[in-house]
Parts: C-alpha cells; structure tokens; sequence
C-alpha cells in the first residue's frame, strides 16, 4: 500500500472518531438565564440625551397617588424600605414609592406638605440657601378627586386650590413650557435626581436617573421628551424608587415626605 495512502486514511478515519464522539457524548444543559428585573407596570425604562431613566407614566383615573411621612404613631418612616414594610405589614403596598421633597435634620418637611386633607406645614416663600430657595420653587399637589399639578410657589398661593395632598420642593425644572433661567445648559453639579411633572392631558410623569445628570438635562427631559410644561425637582443624591417590595434605584440614604402609587 501506498504510504501517503495510508496516512491520509488513517487521517480520515481518526476525524471520523472524532466527529462521532462529539455528536454523541452528553451535552451539558444550558444555564438558567438570569431574569431581567422588572418595573412597575406604569414605568420604563428610558435613555435621553445619554442619560439612563426610569420614567413612570401615572394616569390618576386609573391610579392612586397620595402623599405621606409619619407612621401611625407619629414617626418618620424615614427611608423607602421602612414605608415598604409598614405598608405590607398593613396589607396596603404600594406599586411604587418615591421620595418626594426636601427635609430638614429631624426629616420634617421644608415647605408645604399636605396629607388627607390635612396642611402639616405651610407654605414656605423664604429666601435662603440650597436647591429648595433656588427660586422659581414650586408645588406638586393632588386634588381631591385625583387629578393632579404643578404651580410655582406664587402662582400657587393665588390659586389657592383646594388639596388633598401637597409637597413643595425646588427648584422648578420647567415653568410654563420654558426652563428654570438659572440653570446651565448641562451644568457640573451631577447627582442621581428625581421629580415630577404633569402633561396638558393630566397624565403625571414621574422620572429618576440611573446615573449623575445635571438640573439641565434633566430639566430638558420633563419639557422636550415628557412634554411637561410644568415640572419640579423633588431631590437629588438621595434619590430613590422602590416597586413595593424591592429597591429599584437608591434606598440607602434617608427620605421625609413620600410619593406612593397604588392601582384604584
């Protein structure tokens, strides 16, 4: 027999082998794959401008949205985690959760804050330091029969309008369709930042940045991607959103007033 006849066979034969065994031998089961988290119903998930978002889309005919801070003995719930316990405990949970304005040391509300009816503090028109005095502030409220707005501070105090619920925060994001004239168009000032808005149709928009976002861009969203003529900063750096049960964004810093979202 030829040599290079030989060897070639024996070539051929031995990927033959081969082949056969790995067709046969077991094949190993696929690993599970890891299931993406999810977002509440009315949120998603959203990128403008290069920044990551969870924006949630609230229709107040078809959801609850109320105000709160204090436990039933008085307490500061003081963090997301805390509110999310309390109200499984109660049998109530809220779909979503969100901080909802600035606090002073003892997580008391710095402006205006308003539960069931009830003002707990009134309307703040100081001047002073921070982001709440950056004024235009403004107000985000909740009418009796659900519906809901934003007012600057002044417009607010001449409308007078009758509430259920009531947090004042600042500094406005966008008033009447134009941008707070004191932002830059993206500043250096960077942290995780939420607040709230409401279209021309009533629909109450609500949006919380996965990563640092200056008050500009972040303005831009609720005017140019929301379409919210007006909308209102509610923090920055303490920023966070649960669904009820898990923290989504944020949860371990303190919060004082509370955003909560149920079904009707």
């Amino acid at each position: 027999m030829d040599v290079r006849y030989a060897f070639f066979a024996l070539v051929a034969f031995v990927a033959m082998l081969l082949v056969g065994w790995f067709w046969l031998k077991p094949q190993s089961p696929p690993k599970p794959q890891r299931a993406a988290s999810t977002l509440p119903e009315p949120c998603r998930d959203m990128t403008f401008e290069g920044v990551a978002y969870i924006v949630c889309q609230i229709d107040p005919r078809a959801y609850a949205i109320s105000l709160t801070r204090v436990d039933r003995q008085g307490r500061p719930y003081g963090s997301l985690a805390a509110f999310d316990r309390a109200m499984a405990e109660e049998g109530t949970p809220a779909l979503l959760a969100m901080n909802a304005g600035m606090y002073h040391e003892g997580l008391g509300p710095v402006g205006l804050f308003v539960e069931n009816g009830r003002e707990e503090t009134p309307l703040n028109t100081e001047n002073g330091q921070g982001n709440f005095f950056l004024k235009p502030n403004g107000v985000f409220f909740v009418r009796a029969d659900g519906s809901a707005a934003v007012l600057e501070t002044s417009a607010y105090a001449s409308a007078a309008p009758e509430v259920a619920y009531a947090t004042q925060s600042g500094p406005m994001l966008v008033i009447e369709g134009k941008i707070h004239p004191r932002f830059e168009p993206d500043g250096t000032s960077r942290y995780i930042r939420n607040g709230v808005g409401v279209r021309k149709d009533g629909l109450v928009m609500l949006a919380i940045s996965r990563t640092p976002v200056s008050l500009g861009r972040f303005a831009r969203l609720f005017r140019n991607a929301l379409e919210c003529p007006n909308a209102l900063f509610l923090d920055g750096g303490i920023s966070s959103l649960s669904d009820g049960r898990n923290m989504l964004v944020g949860g371990k810093d303190p919060v004082g007033p509370i955003l909560a979202v149920r079904k009707r």
